[in-house]
């Protein structure tokens, strides 16, 4: 395969590993080359995934992350927060570590798929990778690092510059406009109409409903809802507590 021929194995990462240990165990000279060169054969599809992630297509984010990028910054704005790095966290934050990071490491979430012990420790490096890429601060590398930390130390710098450079792009970007993103919502609704459980997203709320009940009705009042929206919330509640009951459910 002459894909394979071009792998080279970077002696940076083997120098260091040779003092590293793993989970309080010293590794073994033949582990850690074994380990560096499964690195170095997954290293262009790490890439690949990274970049399609904060990567812009025909250079435009996606409108819902454009629009919800656009929110954070308003925010910032309205309580005036000049600090970048303030921005760059409440984004990091709300999309990449709460969403991407928990679908690197669980793609059984999305695949039908068995993630074994040795696939979940393999994706636990890719993962740490990842949010070290969007992280702010600098990591001093020495003999003790993690290994997970160091087999990806060299592309670091690289990724933080990429991730720069996307919310950055995204901010340039032209603001979407509250008509453009509601129907840009409901096409996407339509697309997906078929695959909605209903029954399903209103247990949800009843459970929901029925937790907080008081706490809602109390915020209602407080904030002068109608009272048309108190008697619904009561009707709605009552239905369901009448469908639990029924011997058939």
């Amino acid at each position: 395969n002459p894909e394979r021929k071009k792998l080279k194995l970077k002696e940076v990462h083997l120098t260091k590993l040779l003092s590293t240990k793993a989970r309080g165990t010293k590794i073994a000279g033949n582990d850690i080359t074994l380990f560096s060169l499964s690195q170095v054969a997954v290293h262009s599809f790490v890439e690949n995934l990274f970049r399609s992630i904060w990567g812009m297509p025909h250079s435009r984010a996606p409108q819902t992350v454009k629009y919800f990028f656009d929110f954070l910054d308003t925010q910032a704005d309205i309580i005036k927060i000049t600090d970048p790095d303030v921005l760059h966290i409440w984004k990091t934050n709300s999309l990449p570590l709460r969403f991407w990071v928990n679908i690197l490491k669980n793609p059984q979430f999305v695949f039908d798929m068995e993630k074994t012990p040795q696939l979940d420790s393999c994706l636990t490096v890719i993962a740490q990778a990842f949010m070290d890429s969007f992280s702010l601060s600098e990591t001093q590398l020495g003999k003790h690092a993690p290994t997970n930390k160091l087999l990806y130390a060299k592309d670091i710098p690289k990724f933080k510059q990429e991730v720069k450079d996307y919310y950055k792009q995204i901010r340039d970007q032209s603001p979407i406009t509250e008509s453009e993103f509601k129907e840009f919502l409901q096409e996407e609704s339509k697309k997906h109409e078929n695959e909605f459980n209903e029954s399903a997203a209103l247990r949800e709320l009843y459970k929901f409903i029925q937790r907080y009940f008081t706490e809602i009705k109390d915020k209602l009042d407080q904030n002068g809802a109608p009272s048309e929206l108190t008697e619904q919330l009561h009707h709605v509640k009552n239905l369901f507590d009448g469908l639990k009951s029924c011997p058939w459910n």
